[in-house]
């Protein structure tokens, strides 16, 4: 009797699993509409490796990605970050992008669940330190002077 509760109960699961891959909701990308005037290639290129698959609209979904549930938690992150910063779509306002390189320079951006996912976002150091004052050049971030070593009296 256990034997048959426990493949009817992996039966009911797999159909379950099967059912809910038919919920359209995935991480879709929009076409870019207009992008940063960035202050460098190498901020370009940090941001697109550190940044991009949540802030813009060239997100790269890995394979979990395309499978319910973890698309759905994928478009929400997305979505997420999209509402916040989105890299694709800078015509219009973005109210809290001067503050995309302190989140950087506080370590919240990225988040160490995506680093753990995609080693590739790992940001050394100076790495972190470039993507921070690119981002405050290219974004009009706020003043992180005394994080760089630079004295400034206000």
């Amino acid at each position: 009797m256990p034997r048959r509760i426990l493949l009817t109960a992996l039966g009911v699961s797999m159909a379950l699993f099967a059912l809910i891959q038919a919920v359209p909701y995935r991480a879709m990308n929009p076409p870019v509409v207009a992008g940063p005037t960035w202050d460098s290639p190498e901020t370009e290129a940090l941001a697109r490796r550190a940044c991009f698959d949540c802030h813009s609209n060239e997100v790269a979904v890995p394979w979990y990605g395309q499978v319910a549930p973890f698309a759905w938690l994928v478009r929400d992150h997305v979505d997420d970050g999209r509402a916040a910063l989105n890299f694709s779509e800078m015509h219009r306002p973005q109210e809290e992008a001067h503050e995309a390189g302190e989140e950087v320079q506080e370590g919240e951006m990225p988040p160490w669940y995506y680093v753990a996912l995609h080693p590739d976002a790992r940001l050394t150091s100076a790495e972190r330190a470039e993507l921070v004052a690119g981002l405050d050049a290219t974004l009009g971030g706020e003043d992180h002077g005394e994080d760089h070593g630079e004295d400034h009296d206000d």
